[in-house]
């Protein structure tokens, strides 16, 4: 059966209102933090990988090192990170999370499970499984469409 302009454009738009909100909740619950959405992004790579080079930092976000620096300076001077020399290459600067850091992580990511209970923990498993496959099948277009 063929898919009307309607059905596909209500879908998109639909989307883009999941988008919003979503991207509205997650500014105004940063914003309270006294994150940014980057600095935010750098902190769970080190929450969910442990301690990192400013250099794999850089090639993970996909910025330019002069970035880095720029985010590491700032979340170092709220206490959120610390810089130490690497300690098997003296050329390296290595960024971790400190106690504050690690404890503001540990509760974005209990914020992040009790949303995803609220959001889908009714929700039936087979319609859940769907879901999820269909947000997968849209990501892997847009990530496609973007090489």
């Amino acid at each position: 059966m063929m898919k009307s302009i309607h059905d596909l454009t209500e879908a998109l738009d639909r989307t883009l209102e999941l988008v919003v909100l979503f991207n509205d909740d997650m500014q105004q619950e940063l914003a309270r933090l006294g994150l940014s959405v980057p600095r935010a992004h750098l902190l769970w790579l080190l929450h969910h990988n442990g301690p990192m080079t400013q250099r794999a930092l850089s090639d993970a976000l996909d910025v330019t090192p002069r970035n880095v620096t720029g985010l590491v300076d700032g979340l170092a001077g709220t206490g959120f990170v610390t810089r130490e020399q690497h300690p098997t290459d003296r050329r390296a600067t290595l960024v971790s999370l400190t106690e504050q850091g690690a404890t503001t992580l540990a509760a974005m990511d209990e914020s992040h499970k009790e949303l995803a209970r609220r959001l889908f923990a009714d929700m039936p498993s087979a319609r859940l499984a769907s879901f999820v496959s269909a947000l997968a099948d849209v990501t892997a277009r847009l990530r496609e469409a973007r090489s």
